[in-house]
Parts: structure tokens; sequence; C-alpha cells
């Protein structure tokens, strides 16, 4: 990892991993990041699903175990507290209820292991990442779970880093090419205006002033007919945020050659991509081929986990 990364990672306020599929080694870069933290501030932690288990409770493949250091503050459902090893100090209850318990806010009076299962709901990460700020945190974290293209909204966190690896498909081409697909969609341009919401449909709206605000989600069928009918040419639509977009590559590449400006409302920038050459179901990609070509598709940073944070 270059020191210019580093420095990005430690800068971001509110910092969300997401990864693209299980074994991605997405708690391999939470455990980095916890182990690298600047010593004088305080780290908040939580997660959308439940992460920290030893064994992957999908696929039945052996994790990594979440180790925090002390003073760390987590946010986590009740029933997780009688799991892992720290010395826990409960300091707010949240209010928030999942299928484990109360989401509860506890610190780490001594360094351990953790599990973690925080909200479901975007508005409620937000409003734990506040009280974490509130109770001294300097950084907040948010462990994401698959296919969560939501915390990829600046509303939920600044940064995202985005995991992805062999375990997502035996086709290292497959791989890289949905991996692009998403980091695409997650770093749309923020919206410098908003246009016009459409009342009486997309095309209509379009119609009238070559622009839309979609407010719901962007899909392959409500695109490609107007593409067909050039309605789209020269345009511009505009989403809340990048987990609105549905679009296949093939449809934002099409967007792309008809000169189609395709902006968020509120969406995060990607500090960087990871990748994890290795597949927990038995098969596994030439390192430096994967890391060369993933290189080659993206413009952020691409990171190794295998070889520059284990």
């Amino acid at each position: 990892m270059t020191p210019q990364l580093a420095k990005s990672l430690a800068e971001v306020r509110t910092m969300s991993i997401v990864g693209m599929c299980k074994n991605a080694g997405k708690t391999t870069v939470l455990n980095w990041l916890l182990a690298n933290s600047r010593q004088e501030r305080i780290l908040g932690l939580t997660s959308i699903g439940r992460d920290g288990e030893s064994t992957d409770v999908v696929t039945g493949t052996e994790k990594p175990s979440i180790f925090v250091p002390e003073g760390t503050l987590v946010a986590t459902a009740k029933d997780m507290l009688r799991l892992g090893d720290v010395t826990k100090e409960i300091l707010a209850t949240t209010g928030i209820s999942t299928p484990l318990g109360e989401v509860v806010v506890l610190r780490a009076r001594s360094a351990g292991y953790v599990q973690i299962a925080g909200p479901s709901i975007t508005t409620q990460l937000r409003d734990v990442s506040q009280l974490f700020f509130e109770l001294g945190a300097g950084q907040t974290i948010i462990d994401g779970a698959l296919g969560r293209k939501s915390l990829g909204a600046r509303t939920v966190a600044e940064g995202v880093i985005l995991c992805t690896g062999a375990s997502y498909h035996m086709s290292m081409e497959k791989v890289i090419e949905d991996t692009v697909n998403i980091y695409r969609i997650m770093n749309l341009p923020k919206a410098a205006t908003l246009p016009p919401e459409p009342e009486n449909g997309l095309e209509d709206c379009l119609k009238q002033h070559g622009e839309a605000l979609v407010s719901g989600a962007l899909t392959d069928s409500m695109v490609l007919p107007l593409l067909r009918s050039g309605l789209l040419r020269n345009g511009r639509l505009v989403v809340k945020d990048p987990s609105k977009v549905l679009l296949k590559p093939d449809t934002l590449d099409k967007l792309q050659t008809r000169q189609v400006r395709l902006e968020a409302v509120d969406a995060a920038r990607t500090l960087c991509i990871t990748i994890n050459p290795v597949s927990a179901y038995g098969w596994k990609f030439d390192k430096d081929l994967f890391y060369e070509k993933m290189s080659q598709a993206v413009d952020a940073p691409v990171i190794n986990v295998k070889e520059e944070l284990a």
C-alpha cells in the first residue's frame, strides 16, 4: 500500500467496506484498518449483517476473526455480546431492532475478538455513526454485507473500499467485468443541479427537458426503449444514489456511447479496490495477471489482500 493511499484511508471520516462476494477479503481489510489506525484516534465499528464468526454461516468456509484494539466503539446486537473475548463496557442502547436483538454500543476495554451484527437500514447506519462521533470516535467503519450498493451513498460513507476476488466466479474475466461495473456505478459523478422529476412519465420528461430525476430504480427495461427511440441521446439522468442503478454493463456502455450523462445526487468515492486471487472453493487466479488486468480496468488503487494486508 502506498503512503498516499494509507493517508487517504486515514483522512476519511466515514468508510464502508463492500464485498462483491463472500470470501473476497473484506475481513482481512477490516483487520488491517483496525490494526493500523492511529493510536490516538478512537474507531467506531458496525456492520450491515453479521460478521466476525469463525465459520461463514452461508458457505461453511473458515473466516478470519475481527480483532479490535482497546478503546474501539462497537455497535452490535445484544445476542452478539456473549461472543468474542473483549472486556465490554455498554455505553448506549439505540432502540434499533434486529433478529439478534437490539443494537447496543459498547467500548472495548481490552483488545480482543468481537462479532458484530448491526443495523440493516442506511438511515440507522447514519444514526449509529453520529452516535459514535458523539462518544468520541474519530472515524467510523461500516462492514458491508454482500450486494449492499447503498453503502456507496455519501449519506452513509464518504469513502468506499470495494473488495472482490476469485470466490466471485471461476472466470477471471467475469470477476473483472462485474467488479468494474459496480465500480462505475458506485463512482457516478455528483449532479451539480437537479433536473425535473417526471410528472407524466420518464419519456414525457425527456421530450420536454432532455433530462430527468429518477426517484426509484433505474433498470434496463426503462433505459433500453429510450435509447432505441433516441430520446436519451445527449441527455441526462440523475439518480438518488448508486444503489438505484440496476443496469447491466452493456447498458452502461450504450449510455456512454450515446453521450448520456448518468449522475447521482449522493455518491461516495471508491478509495481502492482489493483483490483476493484465492477462492474459498478450491481454485485460484494467477495473482500477477489478476492484479495487472484489474489495475488496467479501473482508475483506483488496487491492493492484493493476500500479499499486502495479510
